[in-house]
């Protein structure tokens, strides 16, 4: 009896450490990208940072900065639009790490100055 309850043990804790590793996924494809707090209502981090849903998830960016895109606040910039990126990376610790960052809909800030 005594080895049957530590061989539960030992698959309970097997399963739990299995659970809890973190892997790392990787992302090739068309995602919506926004600031995080202003569109995507995430509070995580403070100010304003990009972020992109990637099936449903909300995921804040590493690699690509908010303003690398165009003026963050003008009237088409990402803490006013959700637009549509091309994004290439990997998921990891809940973050996405960008190797590929591009906005396909990007609303034309130019036209606006």
């Amino acid at each position: 009896m005594k080895n049957i309850k530590q061989m539960i043990l030992s698959g309970a804790i097997f399963i739990v450490l299995m659970g809890c590793s973190q892997k790392e996924i990787a992302i090739n494809q068309i995602v919506e990208a926004a600031c995080g707090q202003c569109q995507f209502n995430r509070d995580q981090q403070g100010g304003c940072d990009l972020a992109v849903r990637i099936d449903s998830v909300y995921y804040f960016v590493e690699g690509s900065k908010i303003d690398d895109h165009g003026d963050a606040h003008s009237d088409a910039g990402l803490c006013n639009s959700i637009q549509k990126a091309e994004v290439k990376g990997t998921i990891k610790d809940g973050k996405f790490y960008s190797e590929l960052f591009t906005l396909l809909n990007k609303n034309s800030q130019e036209d606006e100055e």
